[in-house]
């Protein structure tokens, strides 16, 4: 299985960082986006999220919009 992180070939490379949600426990606290299952070639610098005070539970990622949810 190729590495996600490093690839030969084009088709090595996984699909893009597209998720537009994930849901988070209260025990994954602290949040950073990128997600560590997210692919490396078509990532972002990684921002914390301070996902505990936001108000109604739900705070999306600057960068990829990816909406992050607080399942608890």
């Amino acid at each position: 299985m190729p590495n996600p992180r490093t690839a030969a070939h084009p088709q090595d490379f996984g699909p893009p960082n597209d998720r537009s949600r994930i849901e988070v426990s209260r025990r994954a606290l602290p949040v950073a986006c990128p997600a560590p299952d997210m692919v490396l070639w078509n990532s972002h610098p990684r921002v914390w999220l301070p996902l505990a005070s936001a108000r109604d539970g739900r705070l999306v990622c600057p960068y990829c919009s990816t909406e992050f949810v607080l399942k608890d």
